[in-house]
């Protein structure tokens, strides 16, 4: 591709994110403080593919009023759950291995533990050892089958009926204060209702998408060796393809296109549910020990996610 050529495309992927600004993105999320009938939820954010925070939507779950430690330590204390475990808070991300300096797409480690024992190490400060629940299984339903009696889906009755499925998965997240979420994007649906504490998203619109660099990356997963977690490359050979920005501190020297992006930051707090469309990017932070379940509905595959696919070739990222 010549200059002229990537001047006309470049011109193009401006058009596309200021038209979008322009015409139906806001430079705040959009809230609500009343639940959305379905007509209203699907014309006014799933048909656009626009976010929206619901004020106080799930507040009066008994989720809400019961979800604490000392509740979840009586009724699934001694329950066996997977924990992940990272030396920087950083579960699927990238991350530097030293002394080599360099980069990887890094896993979680992975630990069985009582839910009883989770809770104590939460209550104790250990630099090496940060600890999340992030089993994304549908591990509420699976895992705390116990625990679903405390929500009320029918409170989700406009998104059932604008997505006209069930979801494929209904995800239980706690943990640390410093675990965080780096960004990235989910082919779903997604409902994201916080439980307990409050979540920070920073979130960007699909129609940014040329100005997020993301790279491949060779694969490693934490380990722990001599009492220290640090990164074991998988040796397959395997590269994973991710976003190289991080959205609180980017390198603009690098990656100069993001200065065009429009990140949107939002807090969801105790008792909020966050519509959040599929393939949006996100970056999440929360409060400590900070309990949210979402709700995964899978994206129909129409002509947006086919756009979207076009899009992404054309930005040739990931090459």
């Amino acid at each position: 591709m010549d200059a002229s050529e990537c001047s006309v495309l470049s011109e193009a992927f401006d058009v596309l994110s200021s038209h979008a600004k322009d015409l139906y993105l806001d430079k705040i999320i959009c809230q609500l403080f009343s639940l959305p009938s379905t007509i209203e939820f699907t014309r006014d954010y799933v048909a656009k593919n626009r976010p929206v925070v619901i004020r106080g939507a799930c507040s009066k779950w008994e989720a809400c009023n019961k979800w604490n430690s000392d509740y979840l330590r009586n009724i699934s204390g001694n329950k066996f759950v997977s924990v992940a475990a990272t030396p920087n808070g950083l579960a699927d991300g990238i991350a530097t291995k030293m002394p080599e300096n360099k980069e990887y797409f890094v896993l979680p480690e992975e630990r069985r533990m009582k839910m009883s024992e989770f809770l104590d190490k939460l209550s104790v400060s250990d630099d090496d050892q940060i600890l999340y629940i992030q089993k994304q299984n549908s591990n509420l339903s699976e895992d705390f089958p116990e625990l679903m009696s405390d929500i009320d889906v029918n409170t989700l009755k406009f998104a059932y009926e604008a997505f006209n499925k069930n979801p494929d998965a209904i995800n239980f997240w706690m943990g640390d204060s410093r675990s965080i979420t780096s960004l990235h994007k989910d082919p779903y649906e997604n409902i994201y209702c916080v439980i307990s504490g409050y979540k920070d998203f920073i979130l960007i619109s699909p129609t940014d998408y040329p100005f997020i660099k993301r790279s491949k990356y060779p694969l490693g997963i934490y380990k722990t060796e001599n009492g220290k977690i640090q990164i074991d490359p998988v040796t397959t050979g395997e590269k994973i393809e991710w976003c190289s920005i991080d959205p609180l501190n980017p390198n603009l020297e690098k990656f100069p296109e993001f200065k065009k992006a429009s990140p949107i930051t939002v807090r969801v707090n105790e008792g909020d549910i966050l519509y959040l469309p599929s393939l949006w990017y996100h970056h999440v932070q929360q409060s400590h020990k900070c309990i949210a379940i979402n709700f995964w509905f899978d994206m129909d595959y129409d002509s947006r996610y086919c756009y979207y696919k076009f899009i992404e070739k054309l930005c040739g990222n990931g090459e």
